[in-house]
């Protein structure tokens, strides 16, 4: 959040600058396309939802999800469940986006309890 001043970029300056770091192809194609759509039914329809189990089939949407939900890390979430497709995947995706700009603490504490144990490494990582 600081490195955008506090303020979260409007989906569609989200989608716009993350276009702009992918190699031209049908993912970029994608995020491009993505600015212009606000329903999510119809988001889910035109980017698809991982269904085909391709990055052209599953990143756009993801990131779609994620720069509507910014700050929202359960909505994201929901949002790709809601979809349906390949959810774990969107998902994880749009997820990961979500707690990179919230923190951990952007995660409901119950989500994070019931949440798998780390492997060890990772705790070992973290205090080091």
């Amino acid at each position: 959040a600081a490195r955008l001043g506090g303020h979260p970029p409007e989906p569609a300056q989200f989608l716009a600058a993350v276009a702009g770091w992918v190699a031209p192809g049908h993912v970029q194609d994608g995020l491009w396309r993505a600015q212009r759509l606000t329903d999510p039914a119809e988001a889910a329809y035109e980017l698809g939802t991982g269904s085909r189990s391709t990055a052209q089939d599953s990143v756009p949407f993801a990131v779609w999800v994620a720069a509507r939900h910014l700050g929202d890390y359960p909505a994201a979430v929901t949002a790709c469940v809601t979809a349906g497709g390949d959810v774990d995947t969107t998902a994880a995706m749009a997820g990961g986006i979500v707690a990179a700009y919230t923190g951990a603490q952007g995660i409901p504490a119950a989500w994070l309890a019931a949440r798998e144990e780390l492997p060890d490494w990772v705790t070992a990582s973290r205090e080091a």
